[in-house]
Order: structure tokens, then sequence, then C-alpha cells
């Protein structure tokens, strides 16, 4: 897997805030509970994304999380570069300290045509995109299921 586990779940978490009502906080327990991630753990990933201003947090009965910029202007680059940093876009596959052009590794050049396209997915997807995908089509973001469960307790 190419994003550590932490990012795979702060992009499901992030699919299913961008998911929700525009101002409407979400509790991370309901979060935890519908993605099927430890509270704990995902506790300190979403902490991270409103560390980089991707979400802001409010305590109390009512509290939760909820994205701090509509879905349509938060790329999976923000949320990738939040959880994980620039490493996957800059780093040398084998993990060679100096790769590059001038003193390439073997998988250089197939790498560098792989890590190219993945940064453009990237770049030019944003959560809202994903979300009409995923229940247009009903998707999975579960492991149990499409979008249409995160919502069946709804109402």
């Amino acid at each position: 897997m190419l994003l550590s586990k932490s990012c795979v779940y702060g992009l499901r978490a992030s699919l299913y805030l961008a998911s929700r009502k525009n101002g409407e906080f979400i509790p991370i327990r309901k979060m935890s509970d519908k993605l099927e991630i430890s509270f704990h753990f995902l506790t300190k990933i979403l902490q991270q994304l409103t560390a980089q201003e991707l979400l802001e947090s409010f305590k109390g009965p009512n509290g939760g999380v909820r994205l701090k910029k509509p879905g349509t202007e938060i790329r999976l680059m923000d949320v990738v570069l939040a959880i994980d940093g620039p490493q996957l876009l800059t780093e040398c596959a084998l993990g060679l300290p100096g790769c590059g052009t001038k003193d390439p590794c073997p998988l250089h050049d197939k790498w560098a045509e792989t890590r190219d396209a993945i940064r453009e997915m990237l770049e030019d997807t944003s959560l809202k995109e994903l979300v009409e995908k995923g229940k247009a089509e009903n998707l999975r973001l579960t492991t149990d299921g499409g979008f249409d469960i995160l919502f069946e307790d709804d109402e």
C-alpha cells in the first residue's frame, strides 16, 4: 500500500464528512462506528487534519468535526499531504537517498511516470467529486457496504 493506514482512514473520514450537510458537526464516535475505525485512532487522525486546517472541531454535547471548506475545494492531495506528507511524491521507490535523473535507481523512470500520474490524480480530484460518484454508484466506503449504509439511521 502506498498510503499509510492513517492516510487511508483520513481519506475515508474526509469523504464521509464531505457527504454530510454543510456546516453539520459529526460526532467522532458516530464516524468511528460508521466507518469501522477505532475511535482513538480516528481521533488522532482527525486532530492532524484539524491542525492542517482541513477540519474544524467543536466540543460539547452537539460537538464533533466538520470540513472547514466545502468538499469541492478540498483535494485528495490536501488530505494526503496533511497526514503522510510529500514523501510519496518525492522519495525513491527503493528508498535510496539521492535517487534522481543524475543518479537513478533501476525503478526511477517507471516510478517517476507512475508518481506523476498519482500526483495528478490527487491534485485533480475533489472530495465532493468522489462523494457524488460514491453515492450515484453506491461504492464501498466500509467493509460492510457503500455510501447508503452511512446514512441509514439519519432523518
